[in-house]
Parts: C-alpha cells; sequence; structure tokens
C-alpha cells in the first residue's frame, strides 16, 4: 500500500505548469481533464523527448551510421528508465509494444504452449478485458478451464477466502488486476501472488491503472508479468511489459526468424515505435523531476532503494499523497448530492486502497447524458463500460448504459473538483 501518514510540500501550481495541455481554454472556458483513466495529457519533457529523438536520431537499429546509433542508445536509456520506475532486476526484463493489449496477447500465446487441456486459468470480475480475453482465447484454443474470482459488491474488494478455494493443482495462472480501471480498488498483488505461487501457479498483473498513481515494486509484489500503459501515466500511446527474466528466457517468442534471440528483442516484433519509446522516456524523468522537486518527505520510506529509482518512488509517493487529498473531496461531494450512487470504496479510512477513480450512477439519467451535460461545461469524463465488462456485469449495471467515471490525476485541482460538483447539482 502506499504511505498515509505523511504529508507533502506538493505544488500543484508548480505541476501544472509542465502540462501545456492544461492552459487551453475553449470558448472562455478552461478544460477540466477528468478523462485520466483513458489517458492522460503530458508535460514539457515528453513533448522534447519526441520532438528530439524525430529531428536528431529517426532510424532504424542496428546501423553503422550516427542517427541508428544514437537511436539504439536512447532506446537502451528507455528500458532502463522503466526498469528504474518498476524496480525491475534488469532492463532485460522490460519489454515494449504497442499497447498493453497487444503485449498481453502476444505473452498469452507464448504462455499457452505452457499449458495442457483441463488446466485452469482464474480470471476475475474486476479484471478490464485486456486481461479476460486473451485468456479466454487460449482457453477455447486448448480446452483450458476457466475460474472466476469475484469482487464483493458490498465492499468492493476480493475475499482471498474464495482464491484458496479456486486453487487446485491444476492451477497455472491467475490473470489480475493491481487497481480496477472503473471502480479504483486496489488489489493486494503480494498476497494473491503468495497463494497461487504456493499452488505452483504464475501470476499477471495488468497494473495499467495502478502505475500512474503510486510506486510500483515489481520484486516486493513476487508476480510473473506485470503490464502497464505510459499513456496512462503521462506518456505518449505506448505499451511495457515487465516478466520476471528466467520466464522470459525460456519462453519461446513469436517473431521473424532474423529477429534477436535475446532479451527483451526478442519480444519486441517488428519495428518499434522509437518516439513512444523516447516519450516514456520522457515521462519518466518527469516523475523522477517530481521526486527531486517535491518528494523530500517521503526520502526514509523508501531505504532500499537508490539513485533514480529512490527518486521515483519517492515523487510517485507525493503524488499518491495529494491523490488521496482531492479524491476524498469528490468522493464526499459526490455523497452529498441525491440520487448519487458510488460503485466503489467510500470510507475515507480506506483511501489508500483505491485510486482515484470514481464511477457513479445518478437515479433517472442515463451516463451519457450526464457526460454530455459536464462536457458542455468542458468537464471531461468518460461513460459506459470502459472495456470492463466483468465489472458492470458483477454490480448489476446495464452493459449498454454502464456509469460516469471521474478519473483524478495529480495535475487536477480542488477548483476542479468543486467545479464538477456544481456542474452536476
Amino acid at each position: 500500500m502506499t504511505p498515509t501518514t505523511q504529508h507533502t510540500a506538493f505544488d500543484v501550481a508548480q505541476v501544472r505548469a509542465q502540462f501545456p495541455a492544461l492552459a487551453q481554454v475553449d470558448e472562455g472556458q478552461p478544460r477540466v481533464y477528468f478523462d485520466n483513466p483513458g489517458g492522460t495529457q503530458v508535460p514539457n519533457h515528453v513533448l522534447d523527448r519526441t520532438r528530439d529523438y524525430l529531428v536528431r536520431m529517426n532510424a532504424n537499429g542496428g546501423g553503422a551510421f550516427r542517427t541508428s546509433i544514437d537511436s539504439d542508445a536512447l532506446l537502451d536509456e528507455a528500458h532502463a528508465a522503466m526498469a528504474d520506475l518498476l524496480n525491475a532486476a534488469s532492463p532485460d526484463e522490460i519489454i515494449y509494444g504497442q499497447n498493453m493489449t497487444t503485449l498481453t496477447l502476444a505473452i498469452s500465446r507464448s504462455l499457452a504452449r505452457w499449458f495442457e487441456p483441463r488446466d485452469e486459468i482464474i480470471l476475475t470480475r474486476m479484471d478490464h478485458d485486456a486481461n479476460v480475453s486473451p485468456w479466454l482465447l487460449i482457453a477455447e484454443d486448448l480446452g483450458l478451464k476457466i475460474k472466476w474470482l469475484p469482487f464483493n459488491t458490498e465492499t468492493y474488494r476480493y475475499d482471498l477466502g474464495d482464491l484458496d478455494a479456486l486453487l487446485t493443482d491444476r492451477t497455472r495462472l491467475i490473470a489480475v488486476n493491481y487497481a480496477s480501471n472503473a471502480i479504483g480498488t486496489i488489489n493486494d498483488v503480494r498476497a494473491i501472488t503468495e497463494r497461487v505461487h504456493a499452488a505452483g501457479g504464475l501470476v499477471y498483473v495488468d497494473a495499467v491503472q495502478y502505475v500512474p498513481h503510486a510506486p510500483t515494486d515489481v520484486q516486493a509484489l513476487g508476480c510473473d508479468f506485470l503490464a502497464c500503459s505510459a499513456y496512462k501515466f503521462f506518456g505518449p500511446h505506448q505499451g511495457i511489459l515487465w516478466g520476471r527474466r528466467e520466464l522470459l528466457e525460456k519462453l519461446k517468442a513469436y517473431k521473424v526468424r532474423p529477429a534477436s534471440n535475446a532479451l527483451p528483442h526478442k519480444f519486441e516484433t517488428g519495428t518499434l515505435s522509437h518516439e513512444g519509446m523516447a516519450g516514456t522516456l520522457g515521462a519518466v524523468e518527469y516523475l523522477t523531476w517530481l521526486g527531486e522537486t517535491m518528494g523530500g518527505p517521503f526520502q526514509d520510506t523508501f531505504p532500499h532503494l537508490s539513485g533514480r529509482r529512490r527518486t521515483l518512488h519517492t515523487g510517485m509517493a507525493t503524488l499518491a499523497a495529494y491523490e488521496r487529498t482531492l479524491g476524498a473531496r469528490l468522493v464526499v461531494g459526490l455523497e452529498q448530492l441525491p440520487g448519487i450512487k458510488i460503485h466503489g470504496i467510500t470510507d475515507p479510512a480506506h483511501f489508500d486502497e483505491r485510486v482515484p477513480t470514481v464511477a457513479f450512477t445518478l437515479e433517472g439519467r442515463a451516463p451519457r447524458a450526464i457526460a454530455e451535460h459536464l462536457a458542455a461545461h468542458n468537464i471531461f469524463v468518460w461513460d459506459g463500460h470502459y472495456y470492463a465488462l466483468e465489472v458492470v456485469r458483477h454490480l448489476g449495471v446495464t452493459e449498454q448504459t454502464g456509469m460516469v467515471r471521474v478519473g483524478l490525476a495529480h495535475y487536477n485541482t480542488a477548483e476542479e473538483v468543486d467545479r464538477l460538483l456544481a456542474a452536476l447539482a
């Protein structure tokens, strides 16, 4: 869990100054970006890195000439940056790809070679479909058995006793989310991993919604794979997969014959988005700046880390503390409005168990109509199911309409939250 007892010197005005998009005004109305779970805005670090790549080193890899050499060096930097952000044991464990969905589909095909008919995969009712459908597809191809881990629709959490009941000597893998992209719950991945490993299974984690909101340490979690998306943590549209080295070395990669068999390249099929990787490096550099500038109160929280890894974790910790305050303002404000039902944790004492992604329904109003009303005030929110099909079905929400989703980021302000609440009122 993220730290809860310390206070930060967080300066949201200084943060906002790093993001050009936040200054945009339409017909006299500033934009309010509460669509962050679907994709965040980017700081100057990302814009500068992307432009610099395209201007100075736009080339394919492996060449003897200057631009190719510089490009290869930058891509190595991008791998090292993500290894630091996730506290991976090695940059070789970091795989770049088009997006989390594509990477998960690819790695699921490789893992499928290790499974046999009647082996079991556990999926959850809380996951985004990118961590559901790839496993359903290989189960259909191989004759695997799918089991489902539900969540409690009153507490919005998993009951690990339910997980224990699902585990058998044929459990091969669980696909689980670190944080829900719909209801915001942060799950105890470490405890889940310990149980699944004890049964002999692997753990594949969708951390797309968690990484933008708190420090992530794959070595502490103990899981086997963890996927995330740079465009959710203030970078470009880019997917990243971390995998345990010994597993990645054993897995067969589906690739063309001339491609390298070395890590991480054997899983990085075709020509990658080099400019996207440069932008991802810029996103990590921005988060490093955040740690250097505002992470001081959290320096003692990560004694096991050093250098940029420690700075990144302090930056994410100070970001998380500010977001909890902002999220509490949103939840308390929504609860005061008649007819609104929040689908997620609402007890302030447990806000360290959720990210500031808040889904709600309003009696007598369609989620789309609410989103359109807010859009007329230049407030951007999502409506629908956001690919979290199992979540809306499990909650008994109409799949065709879904819920309204307000997703806060560390560049949002209390004033913007109040503006949303006033528009809803």
